[in-house]
């Protein structure tokens, strides 16, 4: 069975709407996990403690 979806103009703006906000806050989600490692990285180094 193979179906096919034909989408309007409108139906495929708002695909790519969502699409580009879904990648808009994946991406927002690793640059918030990279400055909180980077973070606890450098209050590590500052303590002279070592992650073991």
């Amino acid at each position: 069975m193979n179906e096919t979806v034909i989408l309007t103009p409108e139906e495929q703006k708002a695909r790519k709407r969502r699409n580009m906000w879904l990648a808009l806050s994946i991406g927002a989600f690793i640059v918030l996990v990279f400055a909180i490692t980077v973070s606890k990285m450098q209050a590590f180094s500052l303590l002279g403690l070592s992650a073991q």
